[in-house]
């Protein structure tokens, strides 16, 4: 089991949304919490919200996207902080554009938040674990890191990569015989407000989630190690629908109304 009481807990994207409610329900169980983020007003509000809880925040503003920010503030995280015992890569972005809608610097932008923000993260603070004999990493990805979606195409590439990102690591600290465990998350559609305006056919199939339910399962999934979270659970059946040829297993994915669930896209404002 990994134990948030007394853990060092770094969440990433965590000025708003799950990111924001994963902090609090961190610092709920006892944990002492690190908050990064770009956005340095919402940053100070879940800060304060924290010490009104009797918590210990501290926050770092940082792009993402910036890699050299992001190393330098993790090296300030371990200076200041010390070495992270949960980490939860959990800031993403999303564009709702077609691939040719895309700017060149809009697809690396989403790589490089979605994606490469995880390496530069875990190798800042996978080392502290290895010594320290204990560590968790959590991967936030989606469940388009899974299948793939029209007007989603930059993002689900990104997802992908953090599902074999995480899939990998696993594999590596295996090897090591390492203590340290991974998770990762991969959600259907949520309402906090990123995918405003996403449709699902059917509901009780695939239904748009509800941010504190997600939290509560992630929470869960962390302190009972799982190395996997999907949901809701129909996403389960995908491996089994990709044995079928990509013209059946396209018109699967068409019937359950995955490939228009983007069309009346708004997302955040």
């Amino acid at each position: 089991m990994t134990d948030f009481r007394g853990a060092h807990v770094l969440i990433t994207g965590a000025a708003s949304g799950l990111g924001r409610l994963m902090a609090l329900e961190a610092v709920r169980r006892k944990a002492r919490v690190t908050l990064v983020d770009r956005d340095a007003k919402g940053l100070g509000l879940v800060r304060e919200e924290i010490r009104a809880l009797g918590g210990d925040a501290e926050g770092f503003v940082v792009d993402l996207a910036d890699r050299a920010a992001v190393q330098t503030t993790c090296s300030d995280v371990l200076a200041s902080r010390g070495g992270v015992d949960i980490l939860i890569n959990n800031a993403g972005i999303v564009s709702g554009k077609t691939l040719l809608e895309c700017s060149d610097d809009g697809i690396l932008h989403t790589f490089q938040v979605n994606t490469l923000a995880h390496f530069w993260t875990v190798r800042a603070f996978l080392p502290g674990m290895l010594a320290a004999g204990k560590g968790h990493i959590v991967t936030v990805a989606s469940a388009a890191g899974l299948a793939g979606t029209a007007r989603l195409v930059d993002y689900c590439s990104s997802k992908f990569a953090a599902v074999g990102f995480d899939e990998s690591l696993r594999l590596e600290l295996k090897q090591l015989n390492s203590p340290v465990r991974t998770t990762v998350v991969c959600p259907f559609f949520i309402t906090t407000g990123m995918f405003d305006g996403v449709k699902t056919r059917f509901a009780w199939l695939l239904p748009i989630l509800q941010p504190d339910y997600v939290v509560r399962r992630i929470m869960q999934a962390i302190e009972g190690n799982r190395s996997r979270l999907i949901m809701p659970r129909f996403v389960m059946t995908l491996p089994v629908v990709r044995i079928l040829p990509p013209f059946l297993f396209d018109a699967v994915l068409g019937f359950f109304g995955v490939h228009q669930s983007m069309d009346e896209f708004e997302g955040r404002h």
